[in-house]
């Protein structure tokens, strides 16, 4: 249950460069009646396209997906750090560090806030930059370059790393990297921000998945993995103390009898916050896949598939509180709002999609 009249703060990642968008814009969700709302100027940032919270909430962290930082790192993107005004939600830019690679698409922070992890898709790399008391950022202390191909020549001829995640315990960070089929462990340092290869722990996807994002269940105890290519979720059993992987299950994201299309590829896995439900975005078919989870085996069991209602669905959420589902559609300019079901799962649309340029990244604090 939410209390009348409580909101939520949605921050939105975009891509700026030959589109009309400006960077990164700002919502208020209504918890009683599912309506999202402008609030204020988007914030200037250039191709801020995937978005991250500090644990305390003061600030929030962006990629900025570029593969020139101001001249001053050849072939290099950025990460931005922005203060969050407590009072309107308002961002302030606080300064950039270099990603150490080119196209960072996704990062994540430690539980302790004390570093930001991010993810270079066109570099295939990754890197973790220390974070100040003031939420600023500086220059990278880690930083680890993938190396391989995978087994389509066309999208895996060199490694692609597309998430960076770390699990509960803050023991391990998994990386998905979609052009090496592969899900690396790392050991993480927290003091001093290492990730340390753990290769015998590494998870090898079929060839040609596409590994894109991983989610981690709520009690630590599995990881899954939504591949880009092949259009499938693979759950994982994960031991925290050595950090190994052990397939559980592969299942498909598509309604069974799907014709094959080249035009389709998934984006997003994100598991509800009481853990009963996974859900996976397609794009071209345009759909988020629903599945009930069980929790002890970790199984999962499709529950159907939903339109939605816009082209694209790339990055999704859910609010802390479990109610609603917000989709960002990114080819055509829309979120939708979801009312979700606790006892099904299933969703339902809330009013009509709300109108933002290119959206990529949905996040939500109360």
């Amino acid at each position: 249950m939410t209390a009348a009249g409580q909101t939520v703060t949605v921050y939105v990642g975009t891509y700026t460069k030959g589109t009309e968008s400006k960077g990164i814009y700002r919502f208020t969700l209504d918890l009683a009646s599912g309506q999202l709302t402008p609030a204020g100027e988007p914030a200037a940032a250039v191709n801020p396209s995937f978005l991250a919270f500090h644990p305390n909430g003061r600030f929030l962290y962006a990629v900025n997906e570029i593969s020139d930082f101001e001249k001053v790192d050849k072939g290099a993107g950025a990460v931005s750090a922005f203060a969050i005004d407590a009072k309107t939600g308002a961002l302030t830019l606080l300064n950039q560090q270099s990603s150490k690679g080119s196209g960072p698409c996704h990062l994540s922070l430690d539980s302790a806030g004390k570093h930001v992890l991010v993810a270079n898709y066109g570099g295939g790399s990754v890197a973790v930059l220390p974070v100040e008391r003031d939420g600023t950022l500086k220059p990278a202390v880690t930083f680890l370059q993938h190396l391989g191909s995978g087994a389509n020549p066309k999208r895996q001829a060199g490694p692609h790393a597309h998430s960076i995640n770390l699990d509960r315990a803050n023991r391990h960070a998994f990386v998905a990297d979609l052009g090496l089929d592969k899900l690396f462990v790392y050991t993480y340092g927290a003091a001093k921000g290492e990730l340390i290869p753990q290769e015998p722990q590494s998870f090898q996807t079929a060839p040609g998945a596409g590994p894109r994002h991983v989610a981690v269940s709520p009690d630590g105890e599995f990881v899954y993995v939504i591949n880009e290519m092949a259009l499938t979720v693979t759950a994982l059993r994960y031991d925290d103390d050595s950090g190994a992987l052990k397939e559980v299950q592969t299942v498909s994201t598509l309604p069974e009898g799907t014709p094959a299309s080249s035009d389709y590829s998934t984006a997003e896995v994100v598991i509800s916050p009481d853990g009963k439900f996974l859900y996976g975005s397609n794009r071209g078919h345009d759909s988020l896949a629903i599945f009930a989870r069980d929790k002890s085996s970790g199984k999962l069991t499709l529950v159907g598939h939903q339109p939605t209602l816009g082209k694209t669905p790339r990055n999704f959420a859910i609010d802390p509180s479990g109610a609603y589902l917000l989709a960002a559609n990114q080819n055509s300019d829309t979120i939708t709002v979801f009312k979700i079901d606790r006892a099904t799962g299933k969703l339902t649309p809330v009013g009509s999609p709300i109108s933002v340029p290119r959206p990529v990244c949905v996040r939500m604090k109360l």
